[in-house]
């Protein structure tokens, strides 16, 4: 290859070389200002967000201000009314401020001593609500000792029940249950189905027993045996030479009832005890009633 031609492939290069660069420098020109535009969009969104919320702010200080400025003046007008009020007062009382606050002081004493008291009389109160309860369980606790034990006395009187004596009496076949002592007494009293009077006789004394009276005419020791004569309705009943523990039977009433006389011991003096019976809807004599 010539020289000539040499240089004429150089500059050919060269002049290719001059027409890229310039097309590079536009690419890159175009990025930067897009990304520019885009950044001050953004930046001009942004700074409009921010304005809108610092109006709001602003706003809500401006009303915050107005709201405080309101209070001040009513604070400011209430204070006057009152210092007005207390001037009123106090000329009206014939009082001066000092003696005012002094009496204002000693209210609010009063009130802070009422509300101590009345602090120690709801403790006090919430104190006996609970011995009240505490009462109340023992209480319970001592009803049920009591139904156990009234369980326990049933039993124990079913059972001396059980073991008193039957006997047929001397005027029907009808069989009563008779006491032999004072214990078995107690026994029937306390089942309750009828009524019973414990009698002393002494040989020619005529005693009253329930509503009926009663004498003795004759008494043995050594045999066990008895004579006494009842006296029931104006009516005269002869229960002679009888046996102790023996029911003796008779009526009496204006609806006659059956009564029943047993005496169950013989003394060394002329002298006999035992009880009467009478129906448990039978009249009570005046000492009773």
């Amino acid at each position: 290859m010539s020289e000539t031609e040499e240089a004429e492939q150089g500059k050919g290069t060269a002049m290719s070389e001059l027409d890229e660069a310039p097309r590079s420098y536009s690419g890159a020109l175009l990025a930067v200002i897009a990304i520019t535009f885009l950044g001050v969009i953004a930046g001009l969104i942004w700074s409009y967000t921010l304005s809108g919320r610092l109006a709001r702010q602003e706003a809500a200080v401006q009303d915050a201000n107005q709201q405080n400025l309101k209070l001040a003046a009513d604070l400011r007008e209430t204070n006057a009314r009152l210092t007005v009020a207390t001037d009123e007062l106090g000329h009206s009382l014939g009082l001066t401020q000092k003696q005012l606050d002094a009496r204002a002081q000693e209210i609010i004493q009063r009130e802070q001593a009422d509300s101590r008291r009345l602090e120690t009389e709801q403790k006090q109160t919430a104190n006996q609500v609970s011995a009240v309860s505490t009462d109340v369980s023992n209480v319970k606790t001592d009803v049920g000792g009591v139904k156990t034990d009234l369980g326990k006395t049933k039993s124990d009187l079913a059972g001396a029940i059980a073991q008193l004596t039957s006997m047929k009496g001397d005027l029907s076949d009808h069989s009563s249950l008779i006491a032999r002592n004072a214990s078995e007494l107690e026994v029937l009293k306390h089942k309750g189905d009828r009524n019973y009077y414990e009698f002393t006789l002494h040989k020619g004394e005529r005693k009253p027993v329930g509503t009926v009276s009663l004498e003795l005419r004759k008494a043995d020791t050594k045999r066990s045996r008895f004579t006494l004569d009842v006296y029931a309705d104006d009516r005269k009943y002869e229960k002679k030479d009888r046996n102790v523990d023996e029911p003796l039977q008779f009526y009496s009433g204006k609806q006659p009832e059956l009564y029943e006389i047993v005496v169950n011991n013989i003394g060394s003096k002329n002298e006999v005890s035992g009880y009467l019976s009478t129906p448990k809807n039978a009249p009570a004599p005046p000492s009773v009633q």
